[in-house]
């Protein structure tokens, strides 16, 4: 006789058959306990629900009893004993609640018990099973809520470190009037833009796009800002004048990026703009879009260059670009967010429509981005961010920029 773990309960007024039938299952290796009626077994399955119950009650109380079972955590299948023989006996039996039906006495048909038997136990564990699976799935989702719920509460902590990090918006520069709109697709943006002065004739500006997307991607973002801000204390103590020089700026990047051992690049447009000697000097880390450059009477293109990422090769160099400024300008600058939301099938059609629309007239953030419907999006398929400089030493409206 193999031990068995399963408990059965019968509940039957007549004893010798409670006792015929409890000796069998004992036999099985059941553990077996027996009471006259319900009343008297109500402790025995309120508190800790068996596995399987044999009965020998009306129907009226099978229904009870089943839906009494109904709440309980467990599932408990009831198997009817009747001394009835016709199927109007074995359907009201199984109409009331009863998962089988057995003929009294059913010591006389001991294979008939083990088949129930055996069929009953397969669908307990089966649900039992369910069950578990269940409850372990619901604790395995609380977690998921929990850890969700801590995650956005850090990326909301760090959306807003983030935004502290930007500069202010509709700055004055020397020359210039200068702003910018930085959209997230997510809490964490891994664009990132800057721009100060370097002195009362030279101002920097840059915008760069960190590879990949979330946290690590935004721990680059804080990187970029406090390198700026060293390299600004070091130009002031005349310690160094990296941040003066665009490629050397790309540099200073560079080895820091490859010092964190991250594994992330940035592309990255820096340029230098010079409002007395009307320039802009600038070096491309494989940024893309090219920014827009825009005259007031003259054209609308696209700046010319290129160059290595940032952050992916030991000793790299950069060419450095430089235009005239010939009249009042306007420079607009994108990460690669933005042609996401341009429908158009290949990039060089969605660069075209992005020059149409700024030199069509959309050349300040605010129209550009009616135009692109960038507040109606619900959901963004990258960061994007743009920067917008415009040229107020030769008299050009400096709120046109907002």
């Amino acid at each position: 006789m193999t031990s068995r773990t399963e408990r059965i309960l019968i509940i039957d007024a007549d004893e010798k058959a409670r006792t015929d039938l409890s000796r069998y299952l004992e036999t099985r290796g059941f553990y077996v306990t027996g009471a006259a009626g319900v009343n008297a077994a109500r402790e025995l399955f309120e508190e800790d629900a068996p596995d399987v119950i044999f009965v020998d009650l009306a129907p009226e109380a099978i229904h009870s009893l089943a839906e009494r079972l109904d709440g309980a955590e467990n599932f408990c299948p009831i198997v009817a004993c009747t001394s009835g023989a016709s199927s109007a006996d074995v359907v009201r039996a199984m109409r009331a609640g009863a998962a089988d039906v057995l003929l009294k006495p059913c010591n006389d048909d001991r294979k008939a018990i083990d088949d129930v038997i055996d069929k009953l136990f397969d669908r307990v564990r089966v649900t039992r099973l369910n069950q578990r699976y269940r409850q372990e799935l619901e604790e395995a989702n609380r977690d998921l809520r929990a850890g969700i719920a801590e995650l956005r509460a850090d990326q909301n902590a760090g959306r807003k470190v983030q935004l502290k990090m930007l500069p202010e918006h509709d700055l004055t520069l020397p020359g210039l009037q200068v702003d910018y709109l930085i959209k997230p697709s997510l809490y964490l943006s891994g664009d990132f833009l800057d721009y100060f002065p370097l002195s009362d004739d030279k101002s920097l500006v840059y915008i760069a796009d960190v590879s990949g997307h979330g946290a690590s991607s935004a721990f680059v973002t804080v990187l970029l800002k406090n390198l700026t801000n060293r390299l600004q204390r070091n130009l002031k103590r005349q310690s160094s004048d990296d941040i003066l020089y665009p490629e050397r700026f790309l540099e200073r990047i560079n080895t820091e990026l490859l010092d964190t051992g991250l594994g992330k690049h940035v592309t990255v447009f820096v340029g230098i703009i010079s409002h007395s000697e009307r320039t802009l000097t600038y070096a491309v880390g494989a940024h893309f879009p090219m920014p827009i450059l825009s005259f007031d009477n003259g054209p609308t293109r696209f700046l010319e260059g290129s160059g290595l990422p940032v952050g992916l090769f030991d000793t790299p160099e950069w060419e450095v670009y430089q235009v005239k400024l010939e009249g009042p300008f306007r420079l607009l600058m994108f990460s690669d967010g933005i042609l996401e939301v341009i429908p158009a099938k290949s990039l060089d059609e969605k660069e075209n429509r992005l020059l149409e629309l700024v030199s069509g007239g959309s050349h300040t953030i605010a129209s550009l981005s009616e135009a692109l419907g960038l507040a109606n999006l619900p959901e963004l398929p990258d960061d994007i961010a743009i920067v917008s400089v415009t040229d107020t030493f030769n008299g050009s409206d400096h709120k046109s920029s907002t």
